[in-house]
């Protein structure tokens, strides 16, 4: 029997689905009224990560958190005590000063135009074709939230998840297997607290002293250095080990090598019997399978249930409403 999680993530995830349909956007939209939208938005990113070199990865990451909870609709930015920002799943996100700069940047180059989801999508683009992986074509034309989604926020999937669990997620708002497999591979860059594995290390499926079998041993007594029991679950690992600064196809040839960090991870490869570990294989000898199926898998996402035409307003400052 499906868990009251599952059920209510679910309800939230067919909604979503649901108004993914009535979805009006263009990679056009703002060719009058903001031409020089991306390149504004790139230069920014550019001088970001000059100080911080994690910078492109937390972008991508917070458009994820966004659309995940009702949908791209810049929930997640706004401030309060009942805001998306301090649910549990939101605590260790960062970038939102960056996101501020753009919208600055934007405003005074086009003052009262560009909505704050349009900027997380695009410069969740832009941060993975910096980072040296794919572009695509945006579609633009949302508008912001008027309220944030708190209550949403247990629709985002956990590094915790069992594969089954993550598939029913997905295949709710429409995504197949390949979507899956593909937009797991955002982890090719970033890093995830030693909180978001421990389990694994010490404790897999509440066995004292004992590591989950999927993980290779030599990587796993690397870890256990990293992150020794009882030390500070807040320290930072980087997701893929060969090259988490770049947005590159090695995610999947860790897996085939079972050093994929996260639960969820890994169990796309080394769960008997999925269709996700075909798809694994076909990524990891293919960077252009995978970054073709990527840019797709993002375009969808980012068409969940987006607010357009006179719903919603566009926020002057992402923090709060106007």
């Amino acid at each position: 029997m499906a868990s009251f999680h599952m059920i209510t993530t679910l309800l939230f995830l067919l909604t979503i689905m649901l108004g993914a349909s009535n979805a009006q956007l263009s990679a056009t939209f703002y060719a009058k009224t903001c031409p020089n939208m991306s390149t504004i938005v790139s230069n920014v990113l550019q001088q970001a990560q000059g100080n911080d070199i994690w910078i492109f990865p937390k972008i991508v990451r917070l458009h994820f958190h966004d659309c995940f909870v009702h949908g791209c609709d810049a929930s997640l930015l706004l401030n309060g005590t009942d805001g998306e920002k301090t649910a549990t799943p939101n605590l260790s996100t960062e970038g939102y000063e960056v996101i501020d700069d753009i919208k600055t940047a934007l405003e005074k180059a086009c003052p009262r135009v560009v909505s704050c989801a349009d900027v997380l999508a695009l410069a969740a683009q832009i941060s993975v074709s910096l980072g040296g992986g794919p572009t695509w074509q945006v579609p633009l034309g949302r508008r912001d939230s008027l309220t944030a989604h708190r209550e949403g926020t247990g629709s985002i999937p956990t590094g915790h998840e069992s594969l089954a669990n993550i598939a029913t997620l997905f295949k709710s708002v429409g995504f197949d297997s390949t979507d899956l497999v593909a937009l797991s591979g955002v982890h090719t860059f970033g890093r995830a607290r030693c909180a978001a594995f421990m389990d694994r290390l010490y404790n897999f499926n509440n066995k004292t002293g004992k590591t989950d079998p999927t993980l290779n041993a030599t990587y796993a007594n690397t870890l256990k250095q990293r992150c020794p029991k009882g030390g500070d679950t807040r320290s930072l690992i980087d997701l893929d080990e060969q090259s988490s600064l770049t947005f590159d196809n090695k995610y999947f040839s860790n897996l085939q090598n079972q050093r994929g960090l996260l639960q969820t991870d890994q169990e796309l490869f080394s769960t008997k019997g999925a269709e996700t570990v075909a798809i694994v294989n076909r990524f990891a000898s293919s960077q252009s399978q995978f970054f073709s199926s990527f840019a797709k898998a993002m375009i969808k996402m980012g068409n969940l249930n987006p607010l357009t035409g006179t719903n919603g307003e566009i926020r002057l400052d992402c923090k709060k409403v106007n």
